[in-house]
């Protein structure tokens, strides 16, 4: 088995027309190589990236072929809970307590790591004022064994404070197009944007992102230990019953009774994060994650352009599985869509979700590409005389990529118009193949009208994202 790889490099040379965004040719290459993506995410490799790359590179490298790297702190060292939640690389209890305890009034979620229920740790509600008490007392008695190990985690920390600017999402991962999403969803009030604190030992079982998203995850403070695993490799981590083993730590697993493949495991990478570090965790990498000091972490999970197909055919499988669970009851009436109701409770979204998400998507970048899909012309908006008025007008609305990162103050890191224009091309270009799917599986045809009922017919988005994607884009792409 190989493991235990770190390969640390430094950024390329940073020059002054480094741009976000990808060009005509990445544009046609990420195309091709996404058909590969899986099969290439055998590395056994994580690369530290210690100074700024360009988006393009980020682009190509890691987030089309679904390969791991490490951030140095570049990313993190302006951040303002960096400045203002710890002293010394350690919590600063009295700060995060005037901050944020609301008098006693904030709730946040918290899992004890000693348990185990249904294949995680239980989790309970507590005050954010009795969780740092807690956290506090834990530490100053060394962490010891006969107390509780609990773990703030999962906590919608923007949610709860938006007006509080504790970080800036680096521009690397501003292609979101999951949180956009849930943000623009009524009927939830969810997001997948997180914050965890927890005390030395305190761990997150094995598992994959919701959704087989990206996650990415930065320390504020502290040190985490990962074990990541390539897709594929999760097969000699099931039991004999197919289930996944919850703690890599545990003795069964050389029990080759209990766990039959788990010899036959080839691919293992251990990395240390330190204080400030950043780690992009692609999709359907499952891992486990360790604190090794008191750590506290912000993490997101997201989706977009480079593994929405990942997700979708994740989604498909989830369905599959629902469907052979109740097999038995396939002569009731609405047993299609008492799958979806089943589906949407296991996976957290169904086949009428994620419609939505796509057109969503699609709507957004029409609009930022100024295309009129009734009339199927172009707005000046889209070209690139004109795109930066647009761009500009809309550069509160998530996903543009048009913030400057965190880490400079100059403007290089923006976007030429043409290469943003390419960017949004290409999404719409995933989203066509996500639709076109769709509209010949025969799940979704069974619940086709529930699905589009205020939105357009995929029949009639198909003909849009058809003339943006063949006539637009890689008409351009001849000049």
């Amino acid at each position: 088995m190989d493991c235990d790889i770190i390969h640390k490099t430094r950024g390329g040379d940073w020059h002054e027309n480094e741009r976000i965004g990808i060009s005509h040719a990445a544009l046609i290459t990420c195309t091709k190589a996404q058909s590969h993506q899986q099969e290439d995410s055998c590395s056994c490799e994580i690369k530290y990236i210690a100074e700024p790359v360009s988006y393009e590179e980020f682009f190509t490298k890691y987030l089309i072929l679904n390969q791991p790297c490490l951030f140095g702190q570049f990313l993190t060292s302006s951040w303002r809970s960096c400045k203002e939640w710890i002293v010394n690389n350690e919590p600063n209890f009295e700060s995060l307590e005037r901050l944020f305890s609301n008098e006693g009034k904030t709730v946040v979620p918290i899992a004890n790591c000693k348990q185990e229920e249904y294949s995680s740790h239980p989790k309970e509600a507590m005050t954010l004022s009795q969780y740092l008490q807690y956290w506090e007392t834990y530490r100053s008695k060394g962490h010891p064994p006969d107390m509780d190990c609990l773990y703030l985690k999962d906590w919608h920390f923007t949610k709860a404070f938006p007006n509080y600017d504790a970080y800036q999402t680096p521009v690397y991962f501003q292609s979101d197009w999951m949180n956009d999403f849930w943000e623009s969803r009524s009927d939830t009030d969810d997001d997948y944007r997180f914050v965890y604190m927890g005390p030395k030992g305190s761990w997150t079982p094995l598992h994959a992102d919701v959704f087989r998203s990206y996650s990415w995850s930065a320390n504020v403070c502290g040190r985490k230990k990962w074990i990541l695993f390539p897709p594929g490799q999760e097969v000699y981590l099931q039991d004999n019953l197919g289930h996944l083993a919850f703690d890599l730590c545990s003795p069964e697993l050389n029990d080759d009774r209990k766990y039959p493949k788990y010899k036959n495991l080839q691919h293992r990478i251990e990395v240390i994060q330190e204080k400030g570090e950043v780690i992009f965790v692609p999709s359907g990498w499952h891992h486990q994650v360790f604190n090794l000091e008191d750590t506290i972490s912000i993490n997101h999970n997201w989706v977009n352009g480079c593994n929405i197909w990942i997700s979708w055919q994740y989604i498909k499988q989830c369905l599959l599985e629902v469907k052979h669970e109740i097999r038995d009851c396939q002569d009731m009436e609405g047993w299609e869509e008492h799958c979806q109701l089943m589906l949407k409770a296991s996976s957290g979204i169904n086949y009428s979700d994620f419609y939505k998400f796509m057109h969503t998507a699609a709507q957004q970048r029409f609009k930022w590409l100024g295309y009129n899909q009734i009339e199927n012309v172009h707005y000046p908006a889209a070209s690139e005389e004109n795109a930066g008025q647009t761009i500009s007008q809309n550069d509160k609305d998530k996903g543009n990529m048009c913030t400057t990162p965190d880490f400079t103050t100059e403007n290089k890191f923006l976007p030429t118009c043409r290469e943003l224009i390419n960017h949004y091309i290409f999404d719409l270009c995933q989203i066509k193949k996500i639709i076109s799917d769709m509209m010949s599986d025969e799940d979704f045809i069974h619940i086709l009208q529930n699905c589009v009922k205020g939105l357009q017919r995929p029949d009639i988005l198909i003909e849009s994202l058809n003339d943006v994607c063949e006539k637009y884009a890689f008409s351009s792409m001849q000049e």
